[in-house]
C-alpha cells in the first residue's frame, strides 16, 4: 500500500472556503478511481510545533504504486493539483509529498 501525504502552506488570501473546496473536490475525484482505498484531509493541528507553515493537508490511501501513477497522471488530478498550487505559497514549492509504502491493511 501507498500513503500519499500532501501537506499544503497555503497563501494568507487563500480563504477556509477555497482550501475545503479543492480539497473536497480531489476526494470525491480520488474516490472514484479503482485502487484509491481513503482520502482524508484537514487542518493541521501541529502539537509538535514542527510544521513550517504547513496548515493544512490529505493523505490518500492507495493499493499500489500503479493506482498512484493513475490517479497523478488523470487529467482531473492535473486541474485540481493547478487550482491547489494556486492557493499555496510558491504554487507548487508551497507543497510537500511523502509517499510512504507500507504493508498496512
Amino acid at each position: 500500500m501507498i500513503l500519499h501525504c500532501v501537506f499544503c502552506n497555503f497563501k494568507g488570501v487563500a480563504t477556509q472556503a477555497q482550501r475545503n473546496s479543492v480539497l473536497s473536490e480531489l476526494a470525491d475525484f480520488a474516490l472514484l478511481l479503482d485502487g484509491v482505498l481513503a482520502f482524508d484531509f484537514g487542518p493541521n493541528r501541529d502539537f509538535e510545533g514542527k510544521s513550517q507553515g504547513y496548515s493544512d493537508g490529505f493523505v490518500i490511501r492507495f493499493a499500489d504504486r500503479a493506482a498512484l501513477e493513475t490517479y497523478a497522471a488523470h487529467p482531473t488530478h492535473i486541474a485540481l493539483g493547478g487550482r491547489l498550487c494556486d492557493i499555496c505559497v510558491g504554487g507548487a514549492d508551497g507543497i510537500t509529498v511523502f509517499d510512504l509504502e507500507t504493508n498496512g491493511p
